[in-house]
């Protein structure tokens, strides 16, 4: 059928295309066509998509995991935002195959929750929406303070490979690897690519040279809580003072 569609209705389609350009307009008309729920739906165009539609509710429901407690988002520090972060840091030292220092969650992006009792790959969906890509920087100390400093000043973000403090707004007592931050050493660190593209204004990250493999974090997070499953494991975190705010 789409042979037979190219062959003969495209053809067509471009020659109206061309007259259509080359004609000049002299008069215009409208027709309003109301649009609503009481519309009766085409039932060819329901059949031509069923199959599709039985497919993606099929892989939409399927149960992946299961979560004790359930899991939600808080700043600056949650179970939820935790999770995340650890499941960005192994995947990505597992897929990049390097060791990745830290790891970072836009936590604007994250869009909802996991719940109590069964995971399914729709509520996944649900959680991380945007088609956001795992990539690789080698951030040095000094751009990765302002980074911190950008963070703080928002509340922190879920992070993986970091604990620090916040006051007035900036990043204090970062320790990496339970060392403190050295502004003249590199570290490897795992983000989004619409961060590391200077998204939500973290232009300071903008320009450094990414590592990019096409890997979608919302992919990560499926793997990751699959092969928790498999290990007989539940979906749960702890917070664990990453991020706290000083005295």
């Amino acid at each position: 059928m789409l042979k037979k569609f190219i062959t003969y209705f495209l053809p067509l389609y471009a020659l109206m295309v061309v007259a259509v350009c080359n004609a000049q307009t002299t008069t215009i008309e409208f027709n309003n066509y109301r649009i609503e729920n009481v519309s009766k739906p085409d039932s060819g165009l329901l059949k031509l998509l069923m199959p599709y539609t039985d497919s993606v509710h099929k892989s939409m429901n399927t149960v992946i995991g299961f979560s004790i407690n359930g899991l939600i988002k808080k700043q600056p520090e949650s179970n939820l935002g935790n999770f995340m972060a650890d499941c960005m840091k192994l995947m990505a030292e597992k897929k990049f195959e390097q060791k990745v220092d830290i790891a970072f969650i836009n936590y604007g992006g994250i869009r909802s929750y996991i719940p109590k009792g069964e995971i399914s790959v729709g509520k996944i969906y649900e959680l991380m929406p945007f088609d956001n890509l795992i990539v690789l920087q080698k951030l040095s100390g000094k751009i990765l303070q302002q980074f911190l400093d950008k963070m703080a000043g928002r509340d922190g973000w879920p992070v993986s490979g970091l604990t620090m403090s916040i006051k007035n707004k900036k990043a204090i007592y970062v320790l990496i690897d339970h060392k403190p931050l050295d502004e003249n050493a590199t570290y490897m660190v795992a983000n989004s690519d619409y961060i590391a593209n200077g998204g939500d204004d973290c232009e300071m990250l903008r320009g450094i040279p990414k590592i990019n493999m096409g890997y979608l974090y919302r992919d990560a997070l499926i793997e990751y809580i699959v092969s928790l499953s498999k290990q007989g494991k539940t979906i749960d975190a702890k917070t664990d003072n990453r991020i706290v705010y000083a005295n």
